[in-house]
């Protein structure tokens, strides 16, 4: 069941729910800060406003502080980074190649309740020459004994959303790094729970977010941080991908679990890779913060109509009802006044595009496909090359790495290899906890966003504070040592 099959982009190449599952979505339909997660829409528009409000209101609330902050705080150095990786689905079965393919990472332990996986991927292991990782194969529950191993310093999590917060959670406590595919949780307690918990622990909780770590949005943030933009003004990202196909295969999609979402949310499911970039071209949390968003969606129409076409009489999927809105479309407000506009569509017919656009006094990038036009270079309202920036200001990981291995254009390659170079040399990771709540955070608070009509959702200040301070990010120095 630890299937997350974190979709490809266009250049990559039964129906059971877990009783875990269940649960959580049984459990999430209004405990404390996670309210609104489930439910109808059926109240009047000024009722819907206050409840929404209301709701909001409570899970903006800021907890007080019970350690200390992880802005700025470094790895211990290591020679070795020990990983182990929980899920071994699409996702994870992909991403193993990558731990393999880099000097001194070594794959100590794997698990998944399916053993055919796990013997995968220990066979991937040993073929790369390092000895056969222990197996956690027993159940939905065994990644906790992985935890518990006291050879790990890395755990990697690439698993449904469902079981995302309680592995995070898991691997702090046990004194682990974790690094999680997205969404880091799916309401806004476990958010604050997770900020807390690093805090306390001493340990990092990253989002992996691939998209980050793209040549193009790399490029786009050394020339947004370099002022060739001038001041920024908006950005806009997105997740619009048709997964119809893939979200009605039995065999891709285990349980059917991201389906199933479309039944208990109506926001944004998949805000990460659209608001990660945006974010670090505008330094939110390093001298910019998000503080609001206002999301509306569309009509459900768009899994309905697909399992009208192409699923049999008797399918399990003719006892869903989908409420997940086919188009949601937010606003994020930042302090400084800048406009972050993020879409998520994935079950109508479109190309694929992530968007990834950012404006300025001096002019605006646009890609899929990319283009770019800026002052003073370019007066005559006429698209220009974006390929001319490559040579000056591509990042040096991908001068360093110009043909990267594994999937999504290399970006998956480029993130992990900085991951652990972080962690061999003890530095600063490029993105903490607070980055993955934030860029999190639209999931519950777009639901709220939308039962409320649009009304706006105040987004918490994860950092407490330091967000105010200048820090690197993702736009990083080649380390010298």
């Amino acid at each position: 069941m630890y299937d997350d099959k974190v979709t490809p982009a266009p250049d990559d190449s039964p129906d059971g729910v877990s009783r875990r599952s269940a649960l959580r979505a049984a459990g999430a339909a209004g405990a404390g800060l996670g309210l609104g997660l489930g439910g109808t829409l059926g109240a009047a528009g000024t009722a819907a406003a206050a409840e929404s409000n209301a709701a909001g209101q409570a899970a903006a609330a800021e907890p007080k502080r019970q350690g200390k902050t992880m802005a700025n705080v470094p790895f211990e150095r290591r020679s070795t980074v020990r990983v182990g990786i929980v899920g071994l689905g699409n996702r994870g079965d992909g991403m193993i190649d990558l731990y393999l393919a880099i000097p001194n990472v070594k794959v100590v332990a794997v698990c998944d309740p399916v053993k055919a996986k796990c013997e995968k991927a220990v066979a991937k292991v040993v073929k790369a020459g390092q000895p056969a990782p222990a197996v956690y194969a027993k159940g939905e529950d065994d990644y906790r004994n992985l935890c518990k191993r006291g050879d790990i310093d890395f755990v990697y999590v690439a698993t449904p959303w469902d079981f995302h917060y309680d592995m995070c959670k898991t691997a702090m406590l046990n004194g682990k790094h974790v690094g999680v595919e997205c969404p880091l949780a799916m309401r806004m307690d476990e958010l604050w729970d997770l900020v807390d918990l690093s805090e306390r622990t001493r340990r990092h909780c990253m989002q992996l977010e691939n998209c980050c770590y793209g040549k193009n949005e790399m490029r786009v943030l050394r020339m947004a941080h370099a002022g060739l933009f001038g001041d920024l003004l908006h950005g806009a990202g997105a997740y619009n991908h048709d997964l119809r196909g893939l979200m009605f295969d039995p065999d891709y999609y285990e349980g059917p679990w991201r389906r199933l979402w479309h039944t208990r949310l109506r926001g944004d499911l998949y805000p990460n890779h659209g608001f990660g970039p945006v974010g670090n071209y505008m330094d939110v949390n390093r001298g910019d913060r998000a503080v609001s968003v206002v999301s509306v969606g569309s009509p459900a129409l768009g899994l309905a109509e697909y399992r009208e076409k192409h699923m049999p009489p008797g399918d399990p999927s003719w006892k869903e009802s989908y409420i997940e809105s086919d188009r949601t479309i937010s606003l994020v407000q930042t302090a400084k006044g800048r406009v972050i506009r993020l879409e998520h569509d994935v079950s109508t017919p479109h190309p694929y595009s992530r968007i990834n656009s950012l404006g300025g006094t001096l002019g605006v990038f646009e890609d899929y496909p990319p283009r770019i036009y800026l002052e003073p270079a370019n007066t005559n309202d006429q698209w220009d090359d974006f390929g001319k920036y490559a040579a000056e200001w591509d990042h040096w990981l991908w001068k360093e790495h110009s043909n990267p291995p594994g999937g999504h254009g290399g970006m998956d390659y480029i993130m992990i290899f900085r991951l652990m170079q972080c962690m061999q040399l003890g530095l600063v990771p490029d993105f903490d906890v607070y980055d993955a709540a934030t860029w999190t955070a639209p999931v519950p608070l777009s639901h709220l966003s939308i039962r409320g009509k649009g009304a706006p959702q105040a987004i918490p200040d994860f950092t407490r504070g330091e967000w105010k301070k200048a820090r690197p990010g993702v736009d990083s120095k080649k380390p010298t040592g």
